[in-house]
């Protein structure tokens, strides 16, 4: 290898670990809170149904910040678009900090959503910017593998902070790791966005999502990355009040269950980034879809049986995690690989629907496990979601690019 490939692979490494890092902010900042609900909600004299607020308000701002994030960053480029994000993302934590009511909480949840989402949809932009296809999806297995051990620990984290220290020190220690990571952007990533060939111009904000939507495989990549990650949500909306209300776990011991859940997720992503480029995206989408439909009905039978053990609640996502680590990364270049030069674009639709999915599913899992008192919701919900993913991955196989 000589000066020039060394110096290369170098520049590829630190892109790759920084997309990584901004890209592990948003699974930070959903995850930390969760075991702080109760105490959030305690703490500003509210009930757990306008505290679970913080968490469905970040995902909509997170879903709807993606729509502009992408469409700018092919205009503008991926670096000061990521720059502003974090920016907003710290000034955020501050406020969430300060806040005297449930209210300014919320608001500053929403900013947070909307300046986390710049590094969430540009991260996988920047990879598509960087390799072909195939080779994307197994660069993103390895991206998502690394950053997959942020679920692993945040809820650890928060249930350790609110327990012994305060729900509002959580928002100190994001805002922390947010500055620090704005130094580190600002100082270590290049601009990436691919130039245009000469006598091209780049489609406009408004031209972007018209040619998208016009093409069917862009919406079968998309629509399983939405019922997918809404599975996800399910579980991360429903299980803070099965654990703590009906099977009366503390905040910290739902952390330390929570930890384990993502290791299959992590084993999926390393499955993905070994075999991706070898078996293609579909084989990946499809193994992973139908492994997590497999997790979703045992959920369904553990819970059913009132057998109230955090085993019967946390196991069968170990399954569903597997699942959904084989397809993500492989749906995510499918979208963002129909159009290379729109990729950021492609990108933020993606991320958006992603979001916008896990928003409702948060919001109608705590109504119906509110409205009944009961653990079945959340698996139910899961499971029309994980058929959902097998149908849209089945579609991918034939839909035209």
């Amino acid at each position: 290898m000589n000066r020039d490939q060394i110096s290369a692979a170098s520049t590829s490494a630190v892109v790759i670990s920084l997309v990584i890092a901004i890209s592990a902010i948003n699974p930070l900042s959903v995850n930390i809170i969760v075991p702080a609900l109760t105490n959030m909600a305690d703490g500003l004299g509210t009930d757990f149904g306008t505290v679970q607020l913080t968490l469905s308000s970040y995902l909509f701002a997170t879903a709807i910040a993606q729509l502009i994030h992408g469409p700018l960053s092919d205009k503008f480029g991926r670096r000061p678009i990521i720059l502003m994000g974090i920016t907003i993302y710290v000034l955020a934590s501050i406020l969430c900090v300060a806040a005297a009511s449930i209210w300014v909480v919320i608001a500053g949840r929403i900013l947070q959503g909307f300046g986390a989402a710049a590094g969430f949809a540009l991260g996988r932009a920047i990879v598509r910017d960087l390799y072909e296809r195939e080779k994307a999806a197994s660069m993103l297995g390895y991206v998502t593998m690394g950053f997959s051990t942020v679920p692993m620990i945040a809820p650890l984290i928060g249930g350790l902070i609110s327990d012994h220290l305060g729900w509002r020190l959580i928002f100190v220690f994001v805002g922390v790791v947010g500055f620090l990571l704005l130094v580190a952007v600002y100082f270590a990533l290049p601009e990436t966005r691919r130039p245009m060939a000469e006598g091209q111009t780049r489609p406009g904000f408004f031209q972007s999502f018209r040619i998208l939507s016009r093409i069917p495989a862009f919406w079968a990549y998309t629509l399983n990355l939405g019922f997918t990650v809404a599975g996800f949500f399910t579980f991360l909306g429903g299980t803070p009040f099965i654990a703590t209300t009906l099977f009366g776990m503390t905040g910290t011991e739902y952390g330390i269950y929570y930890a384990f859940v993502p290791i299959g997720y992590f084993v999926g992503n390393w499955i993905t980034a070994a075999l991706a480029a070898r078996l293609g995206i579909g084989v990946m989408i499809r193994s992973g879809n139908l492994v997590a439909l497999v997790g979703a009905i045992g959920s369904i039978f553990l819970l059913a049986s009132d057998w109230q053990s955090p085993f019967a609640l946390f196991a069968p996502m170990y399954l569903v995690g597997l699942g959904y680590g084989l397809s993500l990364a492989s749906c995510t270049a499918g979208a963002v690989s129909v159009r290379p030069v729109l990729a950021g674009a492609a990108s933020g639709i993606a991320g958006s629907m992603q979001m916008g999915f896990g928003a409702m599913a948060t919001v109608i899992v705590g109504a119906l496990l509110s409205l009944t008192q009961s653990a079945m919701p959340m698996p139910i919900l899961l499971t029309v979601l994980s058929v959902m993913g097998v149908a849209a991955g089945i579609w991918s196989r034939t839909a035209r690019t």
